[in-house]
């Protein structure tokens, strides 16, 4: 490991735990410094590594050690921050970032995903659907099926990408393929109702959070300016 990021992770990291596992990742994945200080300050450790119980039923429909790789893959929440969206957010508006961010994105969600697609349609008879993002993870060799909701985790949206796993289990994958795993990405969840939407479904399913924005601290908002006074700047000038 080059100097430089040995220097990063003492003066980041004091946890010795924690700074064994962001050097293992730097190597695994050959992370930049730059990428090494970005993944520290966004709290992978907490996010991925941490043992914090994830939302999922990977260990219960997956076979192992898919289900632990599946497992260590999720992150809680997924943070977007490049995106820069505020205000009020559309489903659709989140997914155009993320696909003009492509490689911000791909390096949050982390090593091993190839981007299969945005709005793959699923054809049956007279009827078509669409799945929000489609990724191939090189490790699992398996389909991931992301789905962004805009709103708080409701039962009907684990059922929904269900259904989407099942049908690129019969459309799409191949003999050599395992099978097909879902993220579904909500703006809020309730780890209950979470737990009892994921406790019937024989589809693997992981559910994360996800953030647009870092938090500004209230002791600086008063010093930001308002989105009018930008603008009255703007219109000055």
């Amino acid at each position: 490991m080059p100097w430089g990021h040995i220097l990063q992770l003492i003066q980041d990291v004091k946890n010795d735990e924690e700074r064994e596992w962001y050097a293992k990742k730097a190597i695994q994945n050959g992370w930049s410094r730059t990428v090494l200080s970005m993944q520290i300050e966004s709290g992978l450790f907490e996010r991925q590594a941490a043992k914090t119980k994830k939302l999922t039923n990977y260990e219960r429909t997956l076979p192992k050690p898919q289900s632990d790789l599946a497992q260590a893959m999720l992150k809680d929440p997924y943070k977007f921050d490049f995106l820069h969206i505020h205000g009020k957010v559309y489903e659709r508006d989140v997914e155009r970032g993320l696909i003009a961010h492509i490689r911000d994105f791909l390096i949050e969600l982390g090593q091993g995903f190839a981007f299969v697609g945005s709005q793959v349609p699923l054809h049956f008879d007279d009827q078509e659907f669409f799945i929000d993002l489609l990724f191939y993870h090189v490790r699992l060799h398996s389909y991931i099926v992301v789905e962004l909701k805009n709103t708080k985790l409701k039962p009907q949206h684990a059922g929904q990408l269900g259904f989407y796993l099942a049908a690129v289990d019969d459309q799409l994958k191949q003999d050599n393929d395992n099978r097909t795993i879902g993220i579904l990405l909500c703006k809020d969840k309730n780890r209950v109702v979470a737990e009892y939407a994921l406790r019937n479904i024989n589809a693997p399913i992981g559910i994360s959070k996800y953030e647009l924005t870092k938090a500004v601290p209230d002791k600086l908002k008063s010093s930001l300016p308002s989105i009018e006074e930008i603008e009255q700047e703007l219109a000055g000038k």
